[in-house]
């Protein structure tokens, strides 16, 4: 545990995990100084679910929205949500974690929304761009470095230093390997696909390098999904011992795993394959394990973390901030 609150930068690859092969170093690299693990997703309540559906079920997860959502789709009727209201029944970010002030960074427009009706500062990415070339050397090159140095800046972190007058303690970046940006000052189209996502990476570690001021007060998480996964593709399983898991006498002997339950309930819809991978680094805060990749085979064999559920994470992530007790304790 830090002595001191982090203050935490999540990039969120959506639909990027699929995409990483060995030439992606800035990835692997910190795959290797990071703690590694996996977050499991629910299935989709319905089987015919749109993209943008997918999109918000896997953000909702990571934002702890997802059974406030479901209701109010139809789908958790239990919960006894009014549907007529127009607002997601759930509190606002800063009212669930002792004032977080929270952004989002994402060119995915139903995103954005639902992330603004949870209490996020939402922005396009393009803006992101707008606001480097206003604060960067009108000659300089635009790039990965510039883009970790401009959302670095947003936590308070300039020029090494860690400035006690800052506007965010959470930024969120969400990004498509489908998305095209354009640098306009430039005359260029960035793509955000594979080799965007590993050179940002690495722009953000290159700011925040083993030894800094920054690196000790950072709380940096990468987070990929394998985007749409189809019901019958059991690929990237959960389950260690598939034979245990189809076997219902040796089922029984086996203890239920964390990452099927909230709130002390089994739930019913977990999907046991194509899981979120994540690493997390803070220097002297988290613990680094074996993995040496960003995959998934890596993540199972080397990584430190196993699989937890997708909704526990924002909690995990506003313990590093102060801003929520240690989940369990």
């Amino acid at each position: 545990m830090a002595d001191k609150p982090s203050r935490a930068l999540v990039i969120y690859g959506d639909g990027h995990a699929k995409l990483v092969s060995p030439l992606h170093s800035h990835l692997h690299s910190f795959a290797s100084r990071a703690s590694c693990g996996f977050l499991s997703l629910r299935d989709p309540p319905d089987a015919q679910e749109t993209e943008n559906d997918r999109r918000i079920r896997e953000i909702a997860q990571l934002l702890d929205a997802y059974d406030f959502n479901a209701a109010m789709e139809g789908y958790h009727t239990e919960l006894n949500i009014n549907r007529d209201n127009k607002d997601l029944p759930v509190p606002a970010i800063s009212q669930r974690f002792m004032d977080l002030r929270a952004a989002m960074f994402t060119n995915c427009p139903i995103v954005g929304s639902f992330a603004s009706n949870l209490g996020f500062s939402v922005s396009q990415f393009s803006d992101l761009i707008k606001r480097i070339h206003a604060s960067v050397d009108p000659n300089g090159n635009f790039d990965s470095n510039a883009i970790g140095l401009e959302l670095l800046k947003l936590l308070g972190f300039l020029d090494g230093e860690v400035l006690e007058d800052y506007d965010f303690d959470l930024v969120f970046l969400h990004i498509t390997p489908d998305h095209k940006l354009n640098d306009e000052k430039n005359g260029k189209v960035i793509s955000t696909d594979i080799n965007f996502f590993n050179k940002l990476v690495g722009g953000v570690v290159n700011v925040a390098h083993p030894g800094s001021l920054v690196a000790s007060r950072l709380h940096f998480s990468v987070v990929l999904s394998y985007g749409a996964v189809s019901g019958g593709d059991q690929h990237f399983s959960l389950n260690l011992n598939s034979f245990a898991e189809t076997n219902s006498d040796l089922l029984l002997l086996r203890p239920r795993q964390s990452y099927t339950m909230k709130g002390g309930n089994i739930l019913p819809d977990i999907r046991h394959h194509h899981p979120m991978l994540i690493a997390q680094w803070q220097e002297g805060v988290t613990r680094r394990d074996m993995a040496m990749r960003f995959c998934f085979d890596d993540f199972r064999e080397r990584g430190g973390n196993l699989a937890i559920l997708a909704d526990r994470f924002l909690y995990e992530v506003a313990f590093k901030l102060w801003k929520a007790p240690k989940y369990g304790a």
